[in-house]
């Protein structure tokens, strides 16, 4: 990591966060120079799925909570599921962020 917390640069100045992460918990990346390869298209899929899992959770999540016969199991559940949509939302606006392109400073 770079001493702002931003992962290395790769030979192309920068490095995609991939929507998915390594079996121990930690994040990919990938080297791009433009998004069209095969990994940075199927990166873009499954964010688009995991945004679309989102507006689902979010949508059941309301529910349940508009729901006041819900049980604990119910409340929990959908407690679980959002937090993992959320961790998977934040990971796709990061990722997009760091692919805005800056100004001169």
């Amino acid at each position: 990591m770079s001493p702002a917390g931003q992962p290395p640069l790769g030979p192309y100045g920068e490095l995609r966060l991939l929507p998915w992460a390594t079996p121990e918990g930690k994040p990919c990346y990938l080297s791009t120079d433009g998004g069209n390869g095969t990994l940075s298209r199927l990166a873009d899929e499954i964010e688009e799925a995991q945004l679309a899992s989102g507006e689902q959770v979010l949508e059941g999540a309301r529910a349940v909570l508009a729901d006041t016969s819900a049980g604990e199991r119910a409340v929990r559940f959908a407690l679980r599921r959002t937090v993992e949509s959320l961790a998977e939302v934040l990971r796709v606006a990061v990722s997009r962020g760091g692919r805005i392109p800056r100004g001169e400073p």
